[in-house]
């Protein structure tokens, strides 16, 4: 029996099944089959149930998943404990980044920069991707720590949150748009906006996933017309009139650079947050540990109730 092949088995349970473990492992799935299936023959007992479209644990698999498990944990703490005795930080720590989030006020380049001068032997892996994407990819523990916007949906138990940041949204129209009737002092009721054509980040991104869930609670599915990446182009479309733009509250400054004007969205109000997320049902490595407190002290929290841990 192997270590590979115990992760490769806890691979496949986590995935649901031998093609997307494949793709995670970076393994053809016939060579994963084999894996298992000689793993299998050295216990002498079948440990998934493999149908056309499903695989599923046989009862014996559920027993050794649970030791498996611990025994891929013990060993990943025997490497961090002869670290820890050396006094040199190894390894490799993997951060996750929505994108746009490194900015003047979250100096990511210059945290990595100072944690790499510090413990030189560590690997640092960086990656930008949707926010959905991330917090799956954390939970799977395919990422040590992820800076990402949260989609207002319920994280695992096993997931720990620090907020370092929250904005409201609000709604951005062309300058010489015509005022609204619907409008009141530079507001706008979140129902209002069922009416109207909208400009939103993509699916999958934080923002995007806070206001459908405020307009399904308000009944209603919102008809958005563009979408993109980067909140500077949901500007540029709404001042030329295409839409109502969803995004991060502007400065007046910001507003008038971009050529829009911006209604507070109320009745509900709407916040989005950027927060760090780590998993907290299993140790983290003394690499990834000292780099996530170097962010939390970097970052702290940038409203008054942020700088509790959420799970």
């Amino acid at each position: 029996m192997e270590l590979r092949q115990l992760r490769y088995f806890v691979t496949i349970v986590d995935e649901g099944g031998f093609t997307k473990a494949a793709e995670r492992l970076h393994l053809t799935q016939p060579g994963l089959s084999t894996q298992i299936r000689q793993l299998e023959r050295e216990l002498g007992q079948r440990l998934l149930d493999r149908g056309a479209r499903t695989v599923t644990l046989t009862d014996v698999g559920a027993a050794v998943l649970e030791h498996a498990r611990a025994a891929l944990a013990a060993t990943d703490r025997i490497g961090d404990t002869v670290g820890e005795f050396t006094g040199l930080l190894r390894g490799q720590v993997r951060l996750g980044m929505i994108s746009g989030a490194a900015s003047e006020v979250f100096d990511v380049a210059g945290v990595l920069a100072d944690f790499h001068h510090d413990h030189p032997q560590v690997g640092i892996s960086l990656t930008e991707d949707t926010a959905e994407r991330m917090l799956t990819a954390v939970e799977h523990g395919d990422l040590d720590i992820a800076l990402t916007g949260l989609t207002g949906a319920p994280t695992g138990s096993g997931i720990g949150l620090h907020v370092i940041l929250e904005t409201p949204l609000v709604a951005a129209v062309a300058r010489d748009a015509p005022v609204d009737p619907a409008e009141s002092a530079n507001s706008i009721t979140l129902a209002t906006l069922a009416d109207r054509r909208l400009i939103c980040l993509t699916r999958g991104t934080g923002l995007r996933g806070i206001f459908e869930r405020s307009c399904t609670a308000a009944g209603f599915t919102p008809n958005v017309a563009f979408e993109a990446a980067a909140p500077p182009l949901l500007l540029e479309l709404a001042a030329r009139s295409l839409g109502t733009a969803i995004v991060p509250a502007l400065t007046p400054a910001e507003a008038a650079e971009f050529g829009v004007r911006t209604l507070d969205i109320v009745a509900p109000r709407i916040h989005g947050r950027l927060a760090l997320a780590w998993r907290t049902d299993r140790p983290l490595g003394p690499a990834a540990t000292v780099l996530l407190g170097q962010l939390r002290i970097a970052f702290g929290a940038r409203t008054p109730d942020a700088d509790a841990d959420l799970r």
